[in-house]
C-alpha cells in the first residue's frame, strides 16, 4: 500500500472516531451518559451561602430604609387613625373608624379632593401638549437651542418656596403683574384679584404649576427622542413623508413609553400637590378654591392638634393614590408598543 493510501486510510479512521465521539456526546451511544454540567448542578442546588450573603448585603440597607421610612409610617398612620389623638403620648382614646367616616362626610375634604382632580385633569390636558410641542421644536437644529433648553429647565430646579413667594408678590392687586397689564392698556386684567377670586385663583395656580414643571417634562421627552433611530426618519424622507407625518407615525409611537412615564408622574404629583398652595395661599386656600387633600391634612390635622384625624386623612390619600397608580400600571403602563424596527413575522 502506498503512502497516499495509508494517509487516506488514517484520515478516514480519524474521521470515523470523531463522528463516533460526537454521537456519544449527543447521547447516541448506548451505555454512555452525558455528565451534568457545572451550570445544571449549580441550578439544582440554587445559590449558595455566598450568593445569599451578597444578595442580603446589597439589598439589606435599601430594604431597611424602605421599611423604616415608607412601610412603617403608613402602618403607624393607619393605627393612629383609629384614635382621637393630639400628637403627644401614646394614643388611648380608641374610636374605631369614626375618623375615616367623618373625613368622607366632610365637605371640605370632598372639595379638596375635587381640586386635586382639577389639577390632575388640567395637567394631563395641557402640560403634555405643551411639553411635547416644545420638545419637537427643540429637537430640531435651531439657533441657541442649548440656551433655550437651559432657560426652560431653570424653573424646575428653583425651590418651591422661592417660586411661591415670588409669584405671590407678583400677583398681588398692586404687584408687578398688574402694573405690566396697566402699562399695556389692559385695565380689566390690571385690577384682577388673581389670588383671591375663587373663579380665577385655580387657573392662576395651574399657570404657575405649568410654568414650574413643564421644563422637566420637555427634557424627559427630549431624552426619549434621542433614543429613536435616525435611520427611520431618513427612510421615511426617501419615501416622501412630510415632517408632521413622520412625527405622527414614527416619533409618537416610539415615544409611547416616555409618554406613559409622564402620565404616571403627573398622576402622583397631582394627588400629592401641596407646597405651592401652602406657600401662596396658606389658610385662605379653602376659600379660594385651591385647597388640596395635603393642605386639608395640614390644617385639619396638625394645625388643629387632631393628629389621629390627620393620620386617617393621610391614609385615605395614600389609598386613593395607590389605587390610581395600580390601575394606571395595569391598563396603561403594561400595554406594549410594536417595534417598527423589528421584522414582522408571517402568519
Amino acid at each position: 500500500m502506498s503512502a497516499s493510501s495509508d494517509f487516506a486510510t488514517g484520515t478516514a479512521a480519524s474521521a470515523a472516531v470523531a463522528v463516533a465521539d460526537e454521537g456519544a456526546k449527543a447521547g447516541g451511544g448506548r451505555g454512555q451518559t452525558r455528565p451534568p454540567s457545572r451550570t445544571s448542578r449549580s441550578r439544582g442546588r440554587g445559590i449558595g451561602w455566598r450568593g445569599r450573603f451578597e444578595v442580603a448585603l446589597l439589598t439589606g440597607p435599601a430594604l431597611i430604609i424602605f421599611i423604616s421610612f415608607v412601610i412603617l409610617p403608613v402602618v403607624l398612620a393607619a393605627w393612629f387613625g383609629f384614635y382621637r389623638w393630639k400628637g403627644y403620648g401614646m394614643p388611648s382614646d380608641f374610636i374605631g373608624l369614626d375618623n375615616y367616616r367623618w373625613i368622607l362626610e366632610d365637605k371640605k375634604f370632598l372639595a379638596a379632593l375635587s381640586h386635586n382632580g382639577f389639577v390632575l385633569g388640567v395637567s394631563l390636558a395641557t402640560q403634555g401638549v405643551v411639553a411635547l410641542g416644545m420638545a419637537l421644536l427643540l429637537n430640531r437644529k435651531i439657533r441657541f437651542r442649548s440656551v433655550i433648553r437651559v432657560l426652560i429647565f431653570a424653573p424646575y430646579v428653583i425651590s418651591e418656596a422661592i417660586v411661591g413667594t415670588g409669584w405671590r408678590l407678583l400677583m398681588q392687586p398692586n404687584g408687578a403683574f398688574s402694573n405690566i397689564m396697566d402699562a399695556l392698556g389692559l385695565d380689566g386684567l390690571a385690577h384682577t384679584w388673581w389670588l383671591g377670586d375663587k373663579a380665577i385663583a385655580p387657573w392662576t395656580m395651574m399657570m404657575i404649576v405649568t410654568w414650574k414643571y413643564v421644563g422637566f417634562y420637555i427634557i424627559l421627552f427630549l431624552a426619549g427622542m434621542q433614543g429613536i433611530p435616525e435611520e427611520l426618519y431618513e427612510a421615511a424622507a426617501i419615501d416622501g413623508c412630510s415632517y408632521w407625518r413622520m412625527q405622527l407615525k414614527i416619533t409618537l409611537p416610539l415615544l409611547s413609553p416616555t409618554i406613559k412615564i409622564w402620565g404616571f408622574l403627573t398622576i402622583i404629583g397631582s394627588m400629592q400637590f401641596f407646597d405651592l398652595v401652602y406657600i401662596m395661599w396658606g389658610p385662605t386656600a379653602e376659600h379660594t378654591g385651591v385647597s388640596t387633600v395635603a393642605t386639608y391634612i395640614r390644617y385639619e390635622g396638625s394645625e388643629a392638634n387632631a393628629y389621629g384625624y390627620g393620620s386617617a386623612a393621610a391614609v385615605i390619600l395614600f389609598i386613593i393614590t395607590f389605587t390610581l397608580a395600580i390601575l394606571y400600571q395595569k391598563f396603561i403602563m403594561n400595554r406594549g408598543v410594536e417595534n417598527p424596527v423589528a421584522p414582522r413575522r408571517g402568519r
